[in-house]
């Protein structure tokens, strides 16, 4: 994945969560943890895109 393509998906996930925070009625608690658990995934998933954590998807439960 290049850099461009990284930046880009950040800056829509980015858009979303100030639409999602702006527009829809939510109740402070629920969007702190919202914005808590996307922070989260973001960086997880930057995490995988620059090689520095293997794939969390390839983790087997047996």
């Amino acid at each position: 994945m290049s850099l461009l393509s990284v930046i880009i998906v950040l800056i829509i996930i980015g858009v979303l969560m100030y639409l999602v925070n702006t527009y829809i009625p939510m109740a402070a608690p629920i969007k702190s943890i919202l914005n808590i658990v996307v922070i989260i995934c973001v960086i997880v998933w930057l995490l995988q895109v620059f090689g520095l954590i293997s794939g969390i998807g390839n983790v087997s439960l047996r």
